[in-house]
Parts: C-alpha cells; structure tokens; sequence
C-alpha cells in the first residue's frame, strides 16, 4: 500500500507543478514590471531638472534636447528585453488557492469512491497466508469490500465450516443463494451447514433444500452425503447405506474419501444386522449396450451407386417392434466405415438396445434419402445385443 501512496504523491508533486510554475512566473514578470516601471519615474525626473535648468537660463535649447535624448537613451537601455505586461483576470490567488484544494479534494473524493480496500486486499491475496484465522480474516473483509460477490461468499462458507462454525457458514450460504440462484449445491451446503448449526437435528427446512437439490440434481454429492448422515443417526440404516451408495458412484476412484465412507456403509450394515434386519442388495445396474459395426459396400455394387446415396446403418429387435432401436446415417462416399449403436443412439427412451435380447444389424443405400425404403441392402444375422465383438456387414443385396 506504501508504493501506492507513493506513485500518487509523485503524481500529485507533477499536477501541482502546472500550478505553481505560472505563478512563480507571474512573480517574475511582477517584478520586472516593477523595475520598468522605476526607471520611466527616474527619466520623468531627469527631464523636469533640464526644464527647470533651462528656465532658470543654465541650459539653452540645444543642451536641453541634448539632455533629453541621452535621458531617452538611459530609459530604453533600461527596459531592453522586459516581456509585455501579461493581463489575467484570475489573479494571485485563485492558483495558489487551487493548488491546495485540488489535492485535497482529490484524497477526498478517492477516500469516499476509490477502492483502496480492494487494493490492499489484492497485495494481501498475492501472498500466501501464514494461518487458518488470516485467511478468515481476508475473507471476511472481502465480503464486506464486495458484498455482492458469490464467490467470495461461498469461500467464507466453506472456512467458516472447517472452523466448526456452522451457523455463520449457514447465513453465509443463505445469502450465496440469494445472490447467485438456489444451484443444487450451493442448497446442498446450505442444508449442511443448518443441520450441524441446529445441532444434527432434522427438520422440515433442512429436507426442504436437500430434496430441492437431489431433484435439480440426482447426483448432487453434499445433498447425498447429509442424507446418509442424517439417516444413520436415525437408525435408519438400510436409507443411509442407500445414500451413501449413490455417492460413492459419484466419487472418482482416487478420491480419498472412498474409504471412510465405504467404512460408514460398512457399519450401517453392521448396525442394520445387530437389530435384526438385513441388508438389502442393490439392483444390479444394467449394462448398456453398444455394437460396433463395420459397413462395407459389395464389389459389384461400387458401379452402380454414386457418392452422394444415403447409407441408414440401424439395429432392429428380431422379436420385437419393426421401428429401429437406434440408427446412423452415412453416405456411400463413407463407405468403408466403422459404427457404434447403443443405448445413446435410441430412437425413443423406452425402446434400447439393452431392453432386448438379441438384435439385427441392417444397412439400406437409398438415393431417395428415405431410410424404410431404398436400393440395396445388407443384413446380419440375429444376435445378442450384449454383442462386444465387432461385427461385419457387406451391402450386397437388392432391397426388395
């Protein structure tokens, strides 16, 4: 902060020189005036004593022109390169008075509308801090140079919760919310925060965020974590165990978090067995699927097509509705080409590849650009839609 003040005295030195400069000027050309002015009451004198000599009979009126003219010379040699009167309107002290009340209207104007607290903030965050308490302490003169800024009051939330703070991260995260729109874990953290400010007791405003964040987000991990928490200390153990599972699908495999809460689902388990429950075992997961197809075109077929025909490559139930489970369009210039169809290519969400057994590759070359009707064709032969093994298909055929 001291280089600051320092660049602006520099600058405030050069701003009072444009002042100060035409006033010592002024001076100077005061005092000239003054001089000038000296010299044409010494002439005016001069020449009275010639008159009065010349009246009295001492001088005739040649040594009285004679006198004259050297006076005349004395006065011009005198004033020989005083610069012209300047006339200003403004006087002596209207720059002088400028001169004090521009910087100091200036300091105050910065001090009222400048940023100097940004600024020292801005050195203080350009170094790292020494402690937990500095770092709350920059966060909180943040928020209050910028009380608008989300970013920096969900900052302030999140140190005030590693600092067993809960009910100021509480109020914190109430007003990141307000500020920056209910997102589902700015709601997740919120929820956190007020179940551990009213001392790990449920309610309805704490069940109130966390479903309105699991329903903006399914995944939404803070959301999922409390639940489980909340749950477990309710003995309701096969929820918690529940909870946790879906966020342990959210979680990267080296997340070190992993274990401490596989070792929470772990006692839930132990806790659910010991009071005469049992476990429930999650649904397995269906696997989704995803054939690979290489599509080539018949040798004797290369003549008679051109570049531009459409190619629909499409797999369709063998026992099932005739409308294609999932489908890509090529065009011969393709040809050859290698395609995915799974469960993302779906044509409608109900009817996957997954959701039937076993499955037909075909492919259509229509130059009508039409994908039911067309010129040629090429079919597999029926198999099972968790097919992994890439699969070969050769348009060979007329489409009949």
């Amino acid at each position: 902060m001291i280089d600051f003040w320092l660049a602006a005295g520099l600058l405030l030195l050069v701003a009072l020189s444009f002042l100060l400069i035409p006033v010592l000027r002024n001076r100077r050309a005061q005092l000239e005036e003054d001089r000038t002015a000296l010299n044409v009451a010494l002439y005016q004198e001069r020449v009275a004593e010639l008159e009065t000599q010349q009246e009295e009979g001492v001088l005739d009126a040649a040594q009285m022109d004679a006198g004259r003219a050297e006076a005349a010379r004395e006065l011009l040699a005198d004033t020989e390169g005083v610069a012209a009167p300047r006339v200003t309107r403004l006087g002596k002290p209207a720059p002088l008075l400028a001169a004090i009340l521009v910087p100091v209207l200036g300091l105050g104007l910065y001090l009222h509308f400048g940023a100097s607290d940004k600024v020292e903030l801005t050195r203080e965050f350009s170094q790292a801090p020494q402690s937990m308490e500095e770092m709350t302490q920059r966060l909180e003169r943040a928020v209050a140079a910028q009380p608008d800024s989300a970013e920096a009051l969900y900052f302030l939330g999140r140190t005030y919760m590693t600092q067993d703070r809960p009910a100021d991260a509480a109020k914190i995260f109430e007003r990141t919310v307000n500020i920056a729109g209910r997102q589902p874990e700015l709601l997740g953290q919120w929820a956190q925060a007020q179940y551990f400010a009213d001392g790990k007791k449920w309610s309805d405003k704490i069940q109130a965020l966390t479903d309105e964040a699991l329903k903006a987000d399914p995944k939404e991990v803070t959301s999922l974590g409390l639940l489980g928490i909340a749950a477990f200390e309710a003995e309701r153990y096969q929820d918690a165990i529940d909870y946790w599972n879906r966020l342990l699908e959210q979680l990267p495999p080296e997340d070190k978090s992993r274990i401490a809460l596989q070792g929470g689902i772990t006692r839930a388990k132990e806790k659910l067995v010991a009071s005469g429950g049992k476990v429930a075992e999650a649904p397995v997961a269906k696997v989704a699927a995803l054939l690979k197809v290489r599509v080539d075109l018949a040798a004797d077929l290369k003549a008679k097509v051109q570049p531009g025909d459409s190619v629909f490559i499409f797999a369709r139930a063998t026992n099932g509705p005739p409308a294609p489970l999932a489908a890509k369009r090529l065009t011969v210039a393709d040809l050859p080409a290698t395609v995915e169809l799974g469960d993302a290519d779906a044509m409608m969400p109900q009817l996957k590849l997954s959701n039937f057994p076993e499955v037909q590759l075909v492919a259509r070359i229509s130059r009508a650009g039409k994908p039911t009707a067309g010129e040629w064709i090429g079919r597999s032969q029926p198999l099972a839609s968790s097919t992994t093994a890439p699969q070969k298909l050769t348009i060979d055929s007329p489409d009949k």
